[in-house]
């Protein structure tokens, strides 16, 4: 006769907990430096990229704000004034796109206007 594998409903609150905490323990002991620094970097980049609400979003704001201290509003405005500065630069591409197709649809209309006069 098989015998019964044995499943967490088998075990009381207290002992799955500990089975957990002696699982957690053992698993990171058991992971070398470059491992646990991937595992870290996964976990924080969820924790901070995939906030859902507004509620996450300021937890991960307070996170982020804690850690840089001092340097947090000096840091926030050189992304800003990156991205205005990218924002300003893309701009000026899309509208000098924008002038030489006009320019193109301008010269295509009065090239259409001479073949007229032409006949």
């Amino acid at each position: 006769m098989k015998k019964k594998s044995i499943i967490y409903s088998d075990l009381s609150k207290k002992q799955l907990q500990h089975l957990k905490e002696l699982y957690i323990q053992k698993k990171v002991e058991s992971m070398t430096l470059k491992e646990l620094q991937e595992f870290v970097l996964e976990i924080i980049s969820h924790q901070i990229n995939d906030t859902i609400d507004k509620e996450e979003e300021m937890e991960a704001w307070r996170e982020m704000s804690s850690f840089f201290n001092e340097q947090f509003e000096i840091i926030i405005r050189e992304i800003q004034q990156k991205y205005e500065d990218l924002e300003n630069l893309q701009n000026f591409e899309e509208d000098t796109q924008k002038h030489r197709l006009e320019l193109l649809e301008k010269n295509k209309i009065e090239a259409i206007k001479k073949d007229m006069w032409d006949d």
